[in-house]
C-alpha cells in the first residue's frame, strides 16, 4: 500500500483541492508540504499529535516536510473554535514558546540538509507593510466570502475583533509565501482550518496564476485529536515537566472503548494489519489494545525507557501490587509548611492534582479524594512534615489519577 492510500485507510484525510494530482505527488515522494503551530504555550499537546505522526509519515515515505513555526500569526490568534479572544502574548513569550516548540519536533521529524525544515512566519510577516499588503492581498480577498467561513461563525454572535478577521489573510499569506520562496507545493491541516487553507491556495493562483499547482488537505481527525488532548481542562502536554511520561501512559491508557482502535489507527505507525485484527477484539481483550496504545505513544514522545517504567508502574498500581515506583512524585520543601503542617488542599494544588484550593474543595466534597486509599473529606485534614519524611503518602483522585507525595 503506498502512503496515500494509506492515510486514508487510517481515516486521516477529509478534504482535498486535488485528489488525483495529491496521490501522485505525494506516493512519488515529490510533495513539498508545511503544517502551521502557533506558538500558544511553550509545549506541544497530544492534540498536535495528529500533524506530527503525519509529517513523519510523509517523511518516511520521501516527502519533505517544513514545519511552520508561528511567530507571527500567534500575535493575532486563531478565532477557529473559540468562543473567545485568545489571550495575548508577548514577543519574548512567543519566542520561548517558539524554541520549546522546535526541540519537541526534533522528536518527531528529521531536520537537516535535503531534509525537513523549519521556518518562522515571523521572519516575513513582521517586516509587512500595512498599506502595501492592503494593496497588494487586500483585492484578492471577498469579505463576504470571509464572513462565511465556518471558523469565524462561532465568533460572529459574541463579536469578533478586526484583528482575529485577519488571521486568514495572514495565514493564506503563509502558503503563498513558502510556495514561492521554498517551493512549498502543499499545506496540511485539521479540518476546521480549510476556509483558511483554500484561502491561501486561492491567493497563489490569483497572484502567480492558475497554473500554480498549490494544494490543500485537511485532516479529518484533527478536532478528535484536539478533544483527545485534552482531559479534565487541562491539557496533555509532551513535556515531561509538565506531564509526566506515567501521566501521559495513563491518559491514552484509560481512553474509551469506542475511541481505542481509531487512535491506534491515526496515531500509531503499527501495521494496517495488526490493527485490522485488533479491531474484532472485544471485552477484556480492549484493555490489552489500550495499554499497546498507551505504550506506543508514551514510547514516541519519551523514548521506550519511560514507556516501559510507565507500563511497569500502572500494571502494578492497578494489578493490585500497590507499588508506587515510577508514579509520579513531588518533594515538599520546608516552605510548603506552616507550623511543620500542610493541609490536603495545599497537597491537591502542589501537585497538581487541583489547579486552586476551590477545585480541591470541591473535589474532596464530591468523595473523588482519598490518601492512601482512605477517604478524605475534611478539607482541613493536615499532614505533618516528620510523618510524610518518615511514611510518604499516595494521594489519589478519582479511580486512576495517583500521586506520592513525601517531605
Amino acid at each position: 500500500m503506498q502512503i496515500y492510500e494509506e492515510l486514508k485507510a487510517r481515516g486521516l484525510i477529509a478534504q482535498v483541492t486535488n485528489e488525483d494530482e495529491i496521490r501522485k505527488m505525494v506516493n512519488s515522494g515529490q510533495a513539498k508540504f508545511y503544517i502551521g503551530f502557533d506558538c500558544t504555550a511553550d509545549s506541544l499537546t497530544a492534540g498536535h499529535f495528529m500533524a506530527l505522526t503525519l509529517m513523519k509519515r510523509l517523511q518516511m515515505a520521501g516527502n519533505k516536510p517544513v514545519a511552520l513555526i508561528g511567530g507571527g500569526t500567534t500575535m493575532i490568534g486563531d478565532p477557529s473554535g473559540r468562543t473567545d479572544m485568545r489571550k495575548m502574548l508577548t514577543k519574548e513569550d512567543i519566542d520561548h514558546n517558539a524554541e520549546c516548540f522546535k526541540k519537541q519536533m526534533e522528536k518527531f521529524i528529521e531536520f537537516g540538509e535535503g531534509k525537513a525544515e523549519m521556518v518562522n512566519n515571523a521572519d516575513w510577516l513582521l517586516n509587512l507593510n500595512y498599506i502595501d499588503m492592503l494593496r497588494d492581498i487586500g483585492p484578492c480577498f471577498s469579505v463576504n466570502n470571509m464572513l462565511r467561513a465556518e471558523c469565524y461563525k462561532q465568533r460572529m454572535e459574541k463579536g469578533l475583533s478586526f484583528l482575529e478577521f485577519n488571521y486568514m489573510i495572514m495565514q493564506s499569506y503563509d502558503f503563498y509565501y513558502l510556495f514561492r520562496e521554498y517551493g512549498c507545493n502543499m499545506q496540511f491541516g485539521g479540518d476546521d482550518q480549510w476556509s483558511n487553507m483554500l484561502g491561501g491556495t486561492e491567493l497563489i493562483r490569483k497572484k502567480l496564476g492558475k497554473d500554480a499547482h498549490a494544494m490543500t488537505i485537511t485532516l479529518l481527525t484533527d478536532s478528535q485529536g484536539k478533544k483527545m488532548g485534552k482531559t479534565a481542562g487541562n491539557a496533555v502536554w509532551l513535556d515531561p515537566e509538565k506531564t509526566s511520561p506515567y501521566d501521559f501512559y495513563q491518559y491514552w491508557r484509560n481512553v474509551g472503548d469506542d475511541d481505542v482502535i481509531k487512535c491506534i489507527r491515526v496515531l500509531t505507525f503499527l501495521p494496517l494489519e495488526q490493527i485490522d485484527e485488533m479491531a474484532q477484539w472485544e471485552g477484556s481483550q480492549l484493555n490489552t489494545a489500550k495499554e499497546i496504545l498507551a505504550f506506543e505513544l508514551t514510547k514516541l514522545v519519551h523514548g521506550e525507557e519511560e514507556a516501559n517504567k510507565a507500563q511497569t508502574a500502572a500494571r502494578a498500581l492497578f494489578g493490585g501490587g500497590g507499588s508506587n515506583d515510577n508514579m509520579p512524585s513531588t518533594k515538599l520543601a520546608d516552605e510548603d509548611f506552616t507550623d511543620g503542617k500542610i493541609d490536603i488542599l495545599s497537597i491537591l494544588v502542589k501537585t497538581g492534582i487541583a489547579k486552586s484550593r476551590s477545585e480541591g474543595r470541591k473535589l474532596c466534597e464530591q468523595n473523588g479524594v482519598s490518601v492512601d486509599d482512605v477517604k478524605v473529606t475534611d478539607t482541613y485534614t493536615s499532614y505533618t512534615k516528620e510523618a510524610l519524611a518518615a511514611n510518604p503518602i499516595i494521594v489519589k483522585k478519582g479511580k486512576k489519577i495517583f500521586h506520592k507525595v513525601e517531605a
